[in-house]
């Protein structure tokens, strides 16, 4: 990533961040242009350290880079104050025209996304349930799917296990289901995890 920004868009530095705490610290101390971020990080969601990153630098803008399905992710980057959205699998001259596209103050989409959006406007399309479901519960339902237990959750979240166990019953009732083996079905006929 950092090769490939420097050789295609001059007179850009790249630098690079470890983890989360790391992230927040640079942007309180650098001015920087652009931030491209995953969603997968330590110790706090992506969702999450993107909105750190807005509420410190409302201006900066911020591309996701990420193996998760626009479908599912990409709305939610946006409503946290994403410029752009672009997953993993695209070339490498996509990546280049995304981050051109948002250091220039523009929004990058993937002509798919677009579509998606505007359909998002046709009251005649019913939307699937996990669509009510606030950041948080998306990501507790992401994790539950994966077999992980409210206390493992807790750990990866760097939240307390009542507090897992409230998101819980909140995204039971939200999604009208009673177990996991319900949520882990649910996710998986929706195409929730990976």
């Amino acid at each position: 990533m950092r090769r490939l920004v420097e050789e295609h868009c001059r007179g850009l530095v790249a630098e690079e961040a470890s983890n989360s705490d790391e992230t927040l610290d640079r942007v309180r101390t650098n001015h920087w242009d652009l931030v491209v971020m995953g969603l997968s990080t330590d110790g706090r969601g992506g969702l999450e350290l993107l909105k750190a990153i807005k509420a410190l630098r409302p201006t900066l803008p911020v591309l996701v880079f990420s193996m998760r399905s626009e479908e599912h992710y990409a709305r939610r980057s946006f409503r946290a104050g994403a410029a752009g959205y672009i997953t993993k699998d695209r070339s490498s001259g996509e990546l280049v025209k995304a981050i051109r596209k948002v250091i220039g103050g523009g929004r990058y989409l993937s002509p798919g996304l677009a579509e998606t959006l505007v359909a998002d406007f046709d009251p005649q399309i019913d939307r699937p349930p996990h669509h009510s479901l606030s950041d948080r519960e998306f990501e507790v339902l992401r994790l539950m799917a994966s077999a992980k237990t409210v206390g493992e959750i807790a750990s990866l979240l760097s939240l307390s296990s009542r507090t897992i166990s409230t998101y819980r019953a909140r995204l039971l009732e939200k999604l009208a289901l009673k177990t996991n083996a319900q949520v882990m079905r649910y996710a998986i006929e929706n195409k929730l995890v990976e």
